[in-house]
């Protein structure tokens, strides 16, 4: 049924890339907050500038992360250490959470001058998914999720949401470790072996394969088909209309 195996009765879809448009969006919003910040280092420091990749820093290092992950995984790939400082330091604070917190604000931003829209093809699966008696979840590390699904008119089609706020207060660990899917499940009543795993990123397949859950089904929208699989996707499809026609 819907290209899953039987005995699956929940489906956790990822948010950006997955049921929205908006990894690109996200993606934008890392380069804009890092090349800012870098070109204040190399004019600092006298040494080159190197700008953030947007797909191929973003899909290695900051994709699918909580913020604060993202920032510190990027710096360190740079030989960056800054302080973690608090959640809730100012955007202009040299630190990982105010440089997070300067990407959420250019992210907000955007998404409230330009919108959100779904992916077509998503939204008609999690309906069959819904109409065939399926359980569907939304597990997301960003603390604008509940937002982004308001913002795309389909938050009444999904039953359990684990967040950015979830995380934080259930003091999850963020993916690639497999806590927030596993709480997704927890919140639906359902074992991990009897839910399937939907995602673009690969710290997201990461953590799907990790909590052993039935399936996961990578989505691939920007190229990276064999890195979704050699992270831990079972079947990579580019849009999720593929799995409607699937035996």
């Amino acid at each position: 049924m819907l290209g899953l195996p039987a005995g699956v009765t929940l489906c956790l879809f990822d948010l950006d890339g997955v049921l929205t448009q908006t990894a690109k969006v996200h993606a934008l919003a890392w380069k804009q907050m890092f090349d800012a910040y870098l070109h204040s280092q190399a004019d600092e420091s006298g040494a080159d500038f190197v700008a953030f990749d947007a797909t191929h820093d973003y899909d290695e290092y900051v994709d699918g992360k909580p913020r604060a992950d993202g920032v510190r995984s990027f710096l360190e790939s740079r030989g960056i250490d800054l302080p973690d400082g608090s959640p809730d330091d100012p955007p202009d604070a040299a630190t990982i959470n105010g440089l997070g917190n300067r990407k959420n604000d250019i992210v907000l931003k955007m998404i409230r001058d330009n919108g959100v829209d779904p992916y077509d093809g998503s939204v008609r699966y999690v309906k069959a998914a819904r109409d065939a008696g399926l359980r569907r979840g939304v597990v997301s590390s960003s603390t604008n999720c509940r937002d982004v699904l308001a913002a795309a008119g389909i938050t009444d089609l999904f039953e359990e949401i684990i967040d950015g706020h979830v995380a934080e207060a259930e003091h999850l660990k963020g993916k690639p470790a497999p806590d927030t899917y596993l709480a997704g499940a927890r919140a639906a009543g359902v074992a991990p072996r009897n839910a399937a795993v939907f995602e673009d990123a690969l710290a997201g397949v990461e953590a799907g394969r990790a909590g052993k859950f039935a399936i996961v089904i990578g989505v691939d929208r920007v190229g990276q088909a064999d890195s979704l699989r050699a992270h831990g996707a079972n079947i990579v499809v580019s849009d999720l209309a593929e799995l409607l026609d699937a035996p």
